[in-house]
């Protein structure tokens, strides 16, 4: 796919960001929601692309826009057909609350590339390059600290491992601070937290837990850009969620997706904007005079580029961000 895919994803992001951080610290998540949802579908009619949405904000009954299955992009006869895969606002709560780690998220990859994750729960491991092939999902937790610290040349007592501060991980953290190793818990927002284990400047060294699998599967794509590593087991908490296994194919609830079984090609790209101010972005500012700043990343699996850019923006010249 054409490299400069990625230039005009973050444009979408971009979008996204500026239409929700209006919302910052307003109580109302759903309406921060919504704003990123228009603006991210607004800018995606743009890109010459032909796009099926496999991750979105839900169902077609679900959703007004940017739902699963939707078609999007400008689907002209040489655009790439490609799965498309979005998050317009990872972190809402955090949003509503005026809460660092907000951020609009997009992933795309060649047609048939993506996991159709259903929306449920996922098991997750994710670690940085120095990480991968050290690490297993399967394996004892106390063997994945032992076998990350070795890689990093870190002490255990040094490491730091990001989780959801959620009653189902009491028992994991119960076993990692017997380890020794240092927790750092959060809120909302686990793409964002997945992704800053392939930093090293965040200090964060691996995330465990349970949460969304579609936003496993996001996050899966920027760690493939990131040559870190991404694995999840689903986790079906109801009969319904098991009968959504078994329509996806998927009859063993143990089966392991590792990177590849998520991204299947390394024609992937990922674009994030921070809304809020995070250990990755920095949110968005406004300024006077109609003008207002972002700071976004976008990656590509491919060559492993990752590219941080910030950007002014004269609103009263680009009334498609704005709104």
């Amino acid at each position: 796919m054409n490299r400069d895919l990625a230039l005009n994803l973050v444009r979408v992001t971009e979008t996204a960001a500026l239409r929700a951080a209006k919302y910052m610290g307003r109580g109302d998540k759903n309406a921060a929601d919504q704003a990123a949802v228009d603006g991210m579908r607004q800018m995606f009619d743009t890109l010459c692309i032909e796009g099926t949405v496999v991750i979105g904000e839900g169902e077609m009954d679900e959703a007004p826009m940017l739902y699963i299955g939707e078609k999007i992009g400008c689907r002209d006869g040489d655009a790439p057909k490609v799965d498309i895969a979005v998050d317009p606002l990872d972190g809402t709560n955090l949003i509503a609350k005026g809460r660092p780690n907000a951020i609009a998220v997009v992933a795309l990859a060649p047609e048939g590339c993506l996991l159709h994750a259903p929306d449920m729960y996922m098991d997750k491991l994710a670690v940085g390059p120095k990480g991968k092939g050290v690490v297993d999902i399967t394996a004892p937790l106390e063997d994945n600290i032992r076998n990350l610290s070795k890689a990093l040349d870190k002490d255990i007592s040094d490491l730091t491992i990001t989780m959801l501060d959620r009653p189902r991980h009491e028992k994991t953290i119960a076993r990692i601070r017997t380890m020794g190793a240092r927790i750092k818990l959060f809120g909302d927002g686990d793409v964002a937290a997945a992704i800053a284990t392939g930093f090293e400047h965040t200090g964060v060294d691996m995330l465990l837990g349970i949460g969304g699998a579609p936003e496993g599967v996001i996050a899966a794509v920027a760690m493939k850009c990131l040559g870190g590593d991404f694995q999840g087991r689903l986790v079906a908490y109801s009969q319904e969620e098991k009968e959504r296994c078994l329509k996806m194919g998927i009859e063993d609830m143990n089966r392991v997706f590792y990177l590849n079984d998520l991204v299947k090609s390394n024609e992937a790209f990922f674009a994030a904007t921070g809304v809020s101010d995070g250990e990755l972005l920095r949110g968005v500012v406004y300024y006077g005079n109609n003008k207002a700043r972002t700071h976004s990343v976008i990656m590509r699996a491919e060559t492993g580029t990752i590219r941080f850019i910030e950007a002014i923006h004269r609103l009263d010249k680009k009334p498609d961000y704005a709104i």
